[in-house]
């Protein structure tokens, strides 16, 4: 057996030793998912991401990452998280390369009501969360940053999904000085079968003013499938839609809930 296909089995085998707890997970959408992991389940959420950028003036940018996210159920509604885009390498025609690691995010999410169909309640989630300047020096950002973010999703019939994410976070200038960005986000999801799912998006990652760095929106596409009940594989790809955004992004990843 090749190795790649024995690991797959192996995660298959050992991950979904609670079936009927199926994977929800906050990716590869940018809009998080309203569910927690559930308590005493821990979830790993990872892959590959590449953006592609041209700086204006023909130069070309590379930023490769391995995007993390670990979860860990603390009770029913309530999961604390652990966050980071991992290991970065950034290039461009040209000039030298720079490697290293991103900050991380400490955070927790808060389950605040289920859902509700037939009265169209949507489920609805807080997540709270700082960045650490954690990061290798050329990656690093400065001090603790805070943001919060609200999470609504609706089902609408016919296997489509409505999910809504707003919310604030806190920078700082290099001077030392704070400011605030926006956050605002939509994605209509679409089961196809009970494996296998996709969605569209139009991404508000932040929004500010150019002198915070601009705003920085993206048009996102992907898919998910499950390979067991616990055990989920992604792509996705976005095209930034301000001047301020990377021009296109793809990633691909995968999810386990043990």
């Amino acid at each position: 057996m090749k190795p790649l296909t024995a690991v797959a089995a192996l995660l298959c085998c050992l991950a979904p030793a609670h079936a009927d707890d199926g994977i929800s997970t906050d990716r590869p959408d940018f809009v998080e998912s309203s569910q927690v992991v559930g308590k005493g389940r821990f979830q790993l959420e990872t892959g590959l991401a590449r953006e592609r950028s041209d700086d204006g003036s023909g130069t070309r940018l590379r930023l490769d990452s391995t995007p993390t996210l670990l979860r860990l159920g603390v009770s029913d509604t309530l999961e604390l998280r652990i966050e980071t885009d991992g290991r970065l390498r950034a290039r461009s025609d040209g000039a030298a390369r720079e490697r290293g690691y991103a900050d991380t995010s400490l955070g927790i999410k808060w389950h605040m009501q289920d859902g509700d169909a037939a009265s169209q309640r949507p489920a609805v989630a807080w997540l709270l969360h700082v960045d650490v300047d954690t990061g290798s020096a050329a990656f690093r950002g400065k001090g603790l940053r805070p943001s919060l973010r609200a999470v609504g999703e609706w089902e609408l019939g016919d296997a489509l999904s409505l999910g809504v994410m707003g919310g604030v976070a806190v920078d700082r200038q290099q001077g030392g000085g704070r400011y605030a960005t926006g956050i605002l986000a939509a994605t209509v999801g679409r089961s196809w079968t009970d494996r296998f799912r996709s969605f569209v998006e139009l991404a508000g990652r932040q929004l500010a003013s150019s002198r915070h760095g601009g705003s920085v929106v993206s048009f996102d596409v992907g898919s998910a499938y499950l390979l067991s009940p616990a055990v989920q594989v992604d792509a996705v790809v976005s095209r930034g839609i301000t001047h301020t955004s990377p021009d296109w992004e793809f990633g691909a990843g995968l999810s386990i809930k043990f």
